[in-house]
């Protein structure tokens, strides 16, 4: 069985980096053989020797895009990605904290596609989750539908099927773009509308623990802690999305023109 991990470390992101893939190799599916797929625009990172980390140039594209494009960014590499059994991508800033065992790995019945409930909405009814009420971005939810909202930071599946989301959810967001629309919550927005209709495998809260918060269901297991990019010792939000010294510009990637 072999597993592709998809992570995005452009710009000062990397600060992340070293954390993740020493405690994904030593936590998440152990048994299993892991590749990992690192879009960066970074000259050198940790471990970019070892066989199993795979470094792709990967320009920065500014806030909101580092996040809402990603989609397309994996597909650059659907055809090595065709030849694994599962995919999983993780926001930068996660760290596996114990143990994730074979449970983590969905089935056809799960329409090959695995999420995770978000840790702000795991307790609370539909008519409050942040859905994108917009109906005319492709992410739209009507409030009768949708049962679970779940989080941006963390999904997977079955390789064909986990490609499959990718354009479809790649696909939601040109449309967008190409209406001068911004989802709401960028790719969570278009996640949460993807799965409407669809029976993912949900994984719970301790699968993404915010760090320094206190959820009593989850905290006794914690099995990935979500690392706060508030915290100073990595620089805060804006440092790490360049924010603050990014001056304006424009230019094209995947047929989009960007200013920023």
């Amino acid at each position: 069985m072999k597993i592709a991990c998809l992570y995005i470390a452009t710009g000062r992101y990397t600060v992340f980096w070293k954390d993740f893939y020493l405690s994904t190799e030593k936590y998440f599916l152990p048994s299993m053989d892991k590749d990992y797929f690192v879009f960066t625009d970074n000259d050198h990172i940790d471990f970019e020797s070892n066989p199993n980390v795979f470094k792709i140039y990967q320009k920065k594209l500014g806030w909101p895009y580092d996040t809402m494009m990603r989609f397309d960014i994996f597909l650059t590499q659907e055809e090595k990605l065709q030849k694994y059994d599962y995919i999983f991508f993780f926001n930068a800033n996660l760290e596996i904290k114990s143990l994730i065992n074979e449970d983590v790995l969905p089935s056809q019945a799960n329409d090959g596609i695995v999420v995770c409930q978000h840790p702000g909405f795991f307790n609370k009814s539909p008519e409050k989750f942040t859905y994108d009420r917009n109906p005319k971005s492709a992410a739209y939810i009507p409030m009768q539908e949708g049962k679970y909202y779940v989080a941006g930071g963390l999904n997977g599946g079955l390789a064909k099927s986990y490609l499959e989301l990718c354009h479809k959810c790649s696909d939601m967001i040109h449309h967008d773009l190409d209406n001068d629309i911004i989802p709401l919550w960028h790719d969570e927005s278009i996640i949460n509308k993807y799965i409407i209709g669809k029976n993912p495998l949900v994984l719970d809260c301790r699968y993404l623990y915010p760090e320094g918060k206190s959820i009593p269901e989850f905290k006794r297991d914690i099995k990935i802690l979500i690392r706060d990019k508030s915290n100073p010792k990595y620089g805060g939000h804006d440092y790490l999305r360049g924010i603050s010294d990014t001056k304006k510009r424009t230019f094209k990637i995947f047929g989009i023109r960007f200013t920023l």
